[in-house]
């Protein structure tokens, strides 16, 4: 089944976090391993929310990265949200790749549920900064 809507975010940034070092507003989440760290170019002003950040104390959404689905760390900020992909093979992703927030194996109703909200608010939420295309089929 495809989805009926996708929403993808550009890799701008990869950075090596050492453990114990923190990530995001408010230092809300604690790296426990070295890790690698995806910086994504979408944050609540695209309409993703910030009740869908990670911190130590609960985990947030996901993306897709490279095929693989990878914990969003930290919090969601205006114009940016970070995604661990220390499990992901070196070189498997690059600044330029995209990340997937919604789509694909990440239904509306999952990235809701990891928001506490319902998949109507994350749609009505998507804001005029998001590029729609219409398919039709």
């Amino acid at each position: 089944m495809n989805s009926v809507v996708e929403l993808t975010g550009r890799i701008v940034q990869i950075r090596a976090v050492a453990r114990e070092q923190t990530i995001g507003y408010g230092a809300t989440w604690t790296a426990r391993r070295n890790s690698r760290i995806a910086v994504v170019a979408l944050g609540y002003a695209n309409g993703l929310l910030r009740a869908g950040s990670a911190g130590d104390e609960h985990p947030g959404g996901a993306a897709i990265v490279a095929g693989k689905r990878c914990p969003i760390v930290g919090r969601i900020s205006m114009d940016l949200l970070m995604v661990d992909i220390t499990d992901l093979a070196d070189g498997a992703v690059r600044r330029g790749d995209f990340a997937t927030l919604i789509g694909g194996e990440l239904s509306i109703d999952e990235v809701a549920a990891a928001a506490g909200t319902i998949g109507y608010e994350v749609l009505t939420r998507l804001g005029m900064r998001c590029h729609l295309n219409y398919r039709s089929g």
